[in-house]
């Protein structure tokens, strides 16, 4: 369950997505997972977790996939009942939810989309030189995305060039010139001066 909730944090904070989105986002997930879990299935337990989006139709998507068989159905627990309410809270948060027959044969897939109008096409990342990072791009560093505010050539302590980024947060990075890092355009940045 931690993995499948640092999946979630990591990619809707790449899509923007805001905090009360990503709160019912994450008690979504977090049932889904849990069903599939408790689910009877042959041989080996694996739950598969995929997230996508819609950004024309402003809809986040969670794909929870296991190999058991059955419904996936709502019900109404008494109240003495401690369990039982993970698809009612589904029903009440998502847009529409159902279930599909898995592809490969065994098992289903239950999906919830949930409205999540503020999510953003994720800008284009490219692989480039260190030496090609330019003020005001954006490059992944330490799992999330950094701004670049100044960029330096360097020698490392062999002698071989290397580059110094000055980041908006954190500390500076320094790398070889050649080294490939993901980058993409930053907000408001031109991306063409050093």
């Amino acid at each position: 369950m931690p993995r499948a909730r640092a999946l979630l944090h990591a990619v809707l904070g790449d899509w923007g997505v805001g905090r009360e989105v990503l709160e019912s986002a994450e008690l979504v997930l977090s049932e889904l997972v849990t069903n599939a879990l408790r689910v009877p299935v042959p041989g080996d337990r694996q739950v598969g977790v995929r997230i996508t989006r819609s950004v024309g139709e402003g809809l986040l998507r969670l794909e929870v996939s296991d190999a058991g068989g059955g419904r996936p159905e709502v019900r109404e627990p008494a109240d003495h009942e401690t369990g039982g309410r993970g698809l009612l809270l589904v029903a009440a948060l998502a847009h529409r939810w159902g279930f599909e027959e898995r592809a490969a044969g065994i098992g289903k897939t239950v999906y919830a989309e949930l409205k999540a109008p503020d999510i953003v096409v994720e800008p284009v990342v490219r692989e480039v030189a260190a030496v090609m990072v330019r003020r005001g791009e954006q490059v992944r560093v330490w799992g999330e995305w950094r701004t670049v505010v100044g960029a330096r050539d360097e020698r490392d302590p062999a002698g071989a060039p290397a580059v110094e980024l000055e980041l908006d947060e954190g500390p500076a990075l320094r790398v070889r010139a050649t080294e490939p890092l993901a980058v993409r355009q930053g907000e408001g940045g031109s991306g063409h001066d050093k």
